[in-house]
């Protein structure tokens, strides 16, 4: 089934690409959810003619996205966590902390557009997280985790 889609969808496409979907899920769960529509002929000339007018805001997105991207290319961001032995933490750190940290220096980027090599962290040390600042501009930032001082 030929599907048109309306919003991202993850390990499938994003907004306005035409995608090669089984049946079943094109029928009881994308279209449904408007989340996709049917890719007939006449919604593929519709859709031809909203890119070719979406072309010119799209490069100026991917201009910000690019500068955005080269600003976290420079930082480096320390997490504070409290931790026990072993270099354990208390808890765990997320796309969340890391969200709210790149915030701090005057980035904002959504914790969805943000991915960590295996979902949460639950040791101190040196990680990488990859932001997709745009769906053509995606960048990788390192951080580290460090424990946070008794007093």
């Amino acid at each position: 089934m030929e599907l048109i889609l309306k919003k991202d969808v993850e390990n499938l496409g994003f907004a306005d690409d035409i995608v090669e979907v089984k049946n079943g899920y094109g029928r009881n769960f994308l279209i449904p959810q408007g989340v996709a529509v049917l890719a007939t002929a006449s919604a593929k000339k519709v859709l031809a003619e909203n890119l070719k007018q979406r072309a010119y805001k799209e490069q100026k997105q991917v201009a910000d996205a690019q500068e955005q991207a080269q600003k976290v290319a420079g930082l480096n961001i320390k997490l504070t966590a409290k931790s026990g032995a072993g270099n354990k933490l208390f808890g765990s750190i997320s796309n969340a902390d890391l969200s709210e940290a790149l915030a701090k220096e005057g980035i904002t980027v959504e914790k969805k557009f943000i991915t960590i090599a295996g979902g949460t962290i639950k040791r101190l040390g040196a990680y990488e997280a990859s932001i997709r600042f745009h769906r053509s501009v995606v960048n990788k930032v390192n951080f580290e985790i460090i424990a946070e001082k008794s007093a």
